[in-house]
This record gives C-alpha cells, sequence and structure tokens, in this order.
C-alpha cells in the first residue's frame, strides 16, 4: 500500500464544557485536516502530515499526538509562533468556530517548505480547509497540486469567521473552482455548499463542481447522508445509518478520511456503484464518531466500524 500526504492545518481546539457547575474550555488537539489524518492512518492507512506547527508546549501535545497515532511528520515545519487556538460553540447542527492567533501557526508554511519529493511520491494528496486562506499556504498547496502524480482530493472546510466580507467570499469560491477543476474527488458539507453557492441545492453544487472538472463531489448531510456525483450519471443519495450521536466533530473530516483510506487500499473506482459503496463505508466511520466526544480523539479503527455495523 501506498500512502497519503495531508496538507493542511493543525491546531488546538477549546471546546465547550462544564465543571462542577461552571462554563469551561475543555482542550483538544483538532483542525479539519489533522482529523483527516487521523481518520486515515487509524483506518490501517499511512499517512505523512505537511503543514506549519507552533514552537510551544501545544505544539509539541500536537506533535507527540499524530505520532501515537501513527501520522508521519516529515513534512511538518517549525514556526516561532504560539500554536492556534479555536474555540469552538454549539448553536446548531454544526460547531461554530472562532481563531486566534495572530499569525496564525498553521499559516507559514510556504512554497519553499514543500517537500516536493513527498508529494510526489504519494498515491494520494489532500489539499484543503482554512489554510486556503492564508497566502503563503495556499501558494504551497498549488505547487503540490502540480507535483502530485497521483490522486488529487480537495474539501474547503468553509469557517465563515474567518472570511472578511463579500470579497473574501468571493476570492475563496474562486480558489475552489480552481482546485475542483483538477480534482479526481471533491468532498463539502451542506454547510460550506450552502454558504458558496447560495439558493443552490446540493444536487446542484455537486453537478457544478463535476462541470468544472472534478470527477467524483461528495456533499455531506449530516444525519441525512451524502450526495454522491459520479461519473456521467445523476446524483444519488446515499443513506446515513442510525446512531446515537452526541458529539458531531470531527464527523465530515472522518468521511474523507475514509475515501482516503479506501483509495490507498484499492484507488479510484471506475463505476459509480463502487462510489457509493465507498461512501456507505464512510458515513458509517461518521457514524461512529458522533457516538463518541471529541473529534481526532473519536476516530475509529476499521475492526471498530465492522463491529458497530454487522449487517
Amino acid at each position: 500500500m501506498g500512502y497519503a500526504v495531508v496538507l493542511g492545518e493543525a491546531l488546538v481546539d477549546l471546546l465547550d464544557a462544564e465543571c462542577e457547575g461552571a462554563p469551561v474550555f475543555r482542550q483538544a488537539i483538532g483542525g479539519g485536516p489533522l482529523n483527516v489524518a487521523v481518520a486515515v492512518a487509524r483506518l490501517g492507512g499511512r499517512v505523512q502530515f505537511v503543514g506549519s506547527l507552533g514552537d510551544d508546549v501545544l505544539a509539541g501535545r500536537i506533535r507527540a499526538f499524530l505520532g501515537a497515532a501513527g501520522v508521519g511528520l516529515d513534512g511538518a515545519v517549525t514556526a516561532p509562533v504560539p500554536t492556534a487556538l479555536a474555540v469552538a460553540t454549539h448553536s446548531g447542527a454544526e460547531p461554530e468556530f472562532c481563531f486566534y492567533g495572530e499569525p496564525p501557526s498553521y499559516g507559514l508554511l510556504t512554497a519553499d517548505d514543500l517537500d516536493v519529493g513527498l508529494v510526489e511520491g504519494a498515491d494520494v494528496l489532500y489539499c484543503g480547509s482554512v489554510v486556503l486562506l492564508c497566502p503563503a499556504v495556499l501558494a504551497a498547496a498549488r505547487r503540490a497540486w502540480a507535483a502530485a502524480g497521483a490522486l488529487r482530493v480537495f474539501d474547503p472546510n468553509v469557517r465563515p469567521r474567518l472570511l472578511d466580507g463579500p470579497g473574501a467570499l468571493a476570492g475563496l469560491r474562486e480558489t475552489v473552482a480552481e482546485f475542483a477543476a483538477s480534482a479526481h474527488l471533491v468532498k463539502l458539507s451542506a454547510a460550506d455548499a450552502k454558504l458558496l453557492y447560495p439558493g443552490e441545492p446540493v444536487e446542484g453544487v455537486a453537478a457544478y463542481l463535476r462541470e468544472l472538472g472534478a470527477a467524483t463531489v461528495v456533499v455531506t448531510l449530516g444525519p441525512d447522508g451524502a450526495v454522491v456525483a459520479a461519473a456521467d450519471g445523476d446524483p444519488v443519495r446515499v443513506p446515513a445509518p442510525k446512531v446515537r450521536a452526541v458529539d458531531a466533530t470531527g464527523a465530515g473530516d472522518s468521511v474523507m478520511g475514509a475515501l482516503i483510506a479506501e483509495l490507498l487500499v484499492d484507488g479510484e473506482p471506475t463505476e459509480p456503484a463502487d462510489w457509493h459503496r465507498r461512501v456507505a463505508f464512510a458515513l458509517r466511520v461518521a457514524g461512529l464518531v458522533c457516538e463518541s466526544p471529541g473529534g481526532a480523539t473519536a476516530m475509529p479503527t476499521r475492526a471498530e466500524v465492522l463491529c458497530r455495523f454487522t449487517d
């Protein structure tokens, strides 16, 4: 089996919690791409995380966590800044994040920092998330995208709090179109689709991204499953399993991680039905993540998924 490269952010989440009746924040290692990398590793895939980390105690914890999870750090660089924080609150179906840290520790990977050989040797390259709003990392991602010799997967993972006005949204929309045009797989959430393309149904968004050039598009719908647009067929809805959800943090990232892990095992599907089967498996992974608190720490092994969903 080959390996995947995940290029993006790692940071520390501060999650709403309660202690002895008082509101507190619980520390958790996070970042969408970090969650993706951990999901790939937990499902048996080889994976390297590429990004910039701070130089403080929190960054040390991130490195230790990734190492213990089996995620390689050959492409990670250290920046002389404190680790960025994301404060997560829940007011709806998905958590809302406010980001702290200037400059953000995750936004300092440059094109010159990029280990091009590591990217060229990968079977799958993931790019996406909030680092796309950081000019230095966007340049590094473009260089990686151009150097990738195999499958390219993309996830915009939009965080509205980081978008400074309509101009920023328009710029992000252009970036999404740029990466989608040559992606083998684009995964986004219904919330991403609503923000990027307001008023469009998710099936329409999936079809539009395919028209731009994406080979396959998956739009996750939370408990309603996902829309899959593959090959030349109409978008198809794949249902999610019924679960006892307690925390949806990292669920969408686990879908991407599961799809990457499947690409590492069996390569790119040639038939839409095979994509539907893989997305159904990925939704089971996400369902299991939702049954445990805590994002990256909730990512399951393949054996745990098969045990939970025996049919």
